[in-house]
């Protein structure tokens, strides 16, 4: 299956991992269509990074899952990923209230809300789903640097159920979009 991944901070990617948390806010890796605003990849991979993974920019009660990379060189990818639902967000008032869904702090969605002066972030709703069987691959050139998305070309992947049930995950999608509908 050729599948992309996508980066993003290892903390966050063991809250989506561990169905503790399913909303990210993204600043890119979106586009915009004639349909209004896509992630560019609708399933990819969790590519945990460390680099400029900040503890000031995490809530408190999230901290403690700060790390060290474990394995330097290796990429351990930990769940596939299935966007069900995307938000812009043009209000930065709307985009705070977002702080409890996830993992940064209010200053840390501010900053990234005012991001090279575009005032707006988008809220990604994901369906998590653990891999059953351990993915590794080694870090190569082209995986290196401050990039949203990432090509893996062919790999296999063995998704489980997901970290959040349906039932919950439509609960977190209906309060979520009540809390964006003005």
């Amino acid at each position: 299956m050729t599948v992309p991944a996508l980066k993003e901070w290892d903390t966050q990617s063991q809250l989506l991992t561990q169905g503790r948390l399913s909303l990210l806010i993204r600043k890119g890796g979106i586009m915009e269509t004639h349909d209004g605003f896509e992630v560019e990849h609708r399933s990819f991979l969790l590519y945990p990074t460390f680099l400029h993974q900040n503890p000031d920019e995490l809530q408190p009660q999230f901290r403690e899952l700060l790390r060290e990379d474990p394995d330097p060189g290796t990429i351990h990818f930990p769940a596939l990923a299935e966007v069900v639902a995307v938000h812009k967000i043009e209000s930065l008032e709307q985009a705070l209230q977002l702080e409890p869904w996830q993992a940064l702090t209010a200053g840390a969605i501010e900053r990234r809300f005012h991001y090279r002066n575009r005032p707006w972030v988008h809220a990604l709703l994901l369906r998590v789903r653990p891999l059953t069987t351990p993915l590794a691959l080694p870090e190569t050139p082209g995986m290196l640097g401050c990039v949203s998305w990432v090509p893996l070309g062919e790999v296999e992947v063995a998704p489980g159920d997901p970290a959040v049930g349906e039932a919950e995950l439509a609960e977190r999608r209906r309060d979520l979009a009540q809390l964006l509908t003005p």
